[in-house]
């Protein structure tokens, strides 16, 4: 039952050319730092990768999208990411545009073994008729379509069938862990990370702080460790890197001072 790997590099180790990666975080709120500088050390090319964003320049997934590592992405968020823009445009990446809540329950349908699903997201427009550019061409013209979804009605409302995802690994970030893979996530960071590690047949986690066994009580813990095979300790250091895409700053209505 003891999941802590060795570190992060042994973690990651038989991730393969080609692989498919859910990977948590939003922005760079609880985005898996760690796994994913030691995965661009290791040097696996070609990744398709499913995330709600692609990192930002220098940051987050966007060190192996600068790399040239990412094949393909599945996401609803191009952010603020203008090599993720570029090599879009340009026909070097291809890219699935998926409504955020259908990006979310696709991942976690696809982690409780649910193949596929109706919803009305969607539904009249070019995610049912299929068009959406995949991949440019050199030229700019659309390479790679996407394809027209089967639609059915429930009750007089038209849905349209969206599929699970299911991945050949995870990588994501979490407040608290033991070393069963049991895993608490924090404000912010409990976004795409639960729902990525359910998708994924190997998920790797690193952790914030490694407890025994015990010390996390079952209702303060969002992910059962039966989705988690490995887990990472993060230095002090490690644990405490973390940056936000945007700093704004607001004055206080009662004091006067500024706070982030």
């Amino acid at each position: 039952m003891n999941k802590v790997s060795a570190g992060a590099a042994e973690a990651v180790a038989d991730i393969t050319d080609g692989a498919s990666l859910a990977v948590g975080g939003f922005g760079l709120s609880g985005v898996p730092e760690v796994l994913v500088r030691a995965l661009y050390a290791q040097g696996a090319d070609g990744l398709k990768v499913v995330s709600n964003n692609c990192g930002v320049d220098g940051r987050g997934l966007g060190v192996l999208l600068a790399a040239g590592r990412v094949a393909r992405v599945t996401g609803s968020y191009v952010g603020e990411n203008k090599e993720f823009a570029r090599q879009y445009l340009s026909g070097e990446l291809e890219v699935e545009l998926v409504p955020q809540g259908t990006l979310a329950e696709r991942l976690r349908a696809g982690g409780a073994g649910i193949p596929a699903f109706y919803t009305p997201a969607g539904v009249g427009t070019q995610v049912e008729r299929g068009g959406l550019p995949w991949r440019h061409a050199a030229d700019g013209s659309v390479a790679v379509a996407s394809p027209p979804k089967e639609t059915r009605d429930f009750d007089g409302r038209t849905y349209v069938l969206e599929h699970g995802i299911t991945t050949d690994f995870a990588l994501v970030r979490a407040w608290r862990g033991d070393s069963h893979g049991n895993l608490v996530f924090r404000r912010a960071a409990a976004n795409f990370n639960p729902l990525a590690a359910m998708a994924g047949r190997i998920t790797v986690a690193e952790v914030e702080e490694l407890v025994e066994p015990g010390e996390l009580s079952p209702e303060e813990v969002h992910l059962p460790g039966i989705f988690v095979q490995r887990v990472v300790a993060l230095t002090t250091e490690e644990a405490a890197d973390k940056r936000v895409e945007r700093l704004s700053i607001s004055a206080s209505p009662t004091r006067g001072t500024v706070r982030p």
